[in-house]
Formats: structure tokens, sequence, C-alpha cells
């Protein structure tokens, strides 16, 4: 019985404690992501504009050639994975930040 409660209490402070760690990192990253923005427009607002393009052409080419299946005999190559995999990794990151960063009192 005693044993059973330990391992409760262990368990239930490690997902206190991993829960804090994520939600930091989101914080963290959210933060990193805010701070590139700002400096990247107070650079040059043109070319932020058309990085922000040729990012938003390259995730939606990506979530085009994720989302429409394998071509007859071969599997994705060259920009396609490229793309997929970018696309694929941004909407990891979107998720993960919606999970922990609402979470932490920074938004």
């Amino acid at each position: 019985m005693v044993k059973r409660v330990g391992d409760f209490l262990v368990e239930t402070v490690g997902e206190a404690v991993a829960e804090a760690i994520l939600s930091l990192l989101a914080c963290a990253l959210l933060g990193a992501l805010a701070l590139i923005a700002y400096l990247s427009w107070s650079f040059s607002p043109p070319l932020t504009l058309a990085g922000a393009g040729v990012l938003s052409l390259a995730l939606a080419h990506g979530a085009w050639s994720t989302f429409r299946g394998p071509g007859k005999g071969r599997g994705r190559r060259g920009l396609a994975a490229v793309t997929s995999f970018a696309f694929l990794l941004t909407a990891a990151t979107a998720v993960f930040l919606i999970l922990y960063a609402t979470g932490c009192g920074c938004l």
C-alpha cells in the first residue's frame, strides 16, 4: 500500500516537473520567434515580407506534397521531401506552442 502511494507521488511530481519544463521551453521558443521577427522587421521590412512569402510558398508546397499522396512507383524526392519535412516540423512546432505556451502567462 505504502509503495503504491510512493509510486503515485513520484509519478505526479515527475509529471508536474515535466509540464513545467515543457511550458518553459514553449515560452522560450515563442519569445525567440518574436525576437527574430522583431529584429528582421527592424533590419528590413521589405526583405522580411519577401522572406515570409517564400516561407509561406515552401510550406504550402510541403502541405500539398504531404497530403496529395505518393506518385506512381516513386516516393518523395528532392524539393518535395524537403518542403514536406519543413511543413511537418512547422506543424509539430505549432501544436507544441498551442499546447504548452498558452498556459505560461507570456501571451
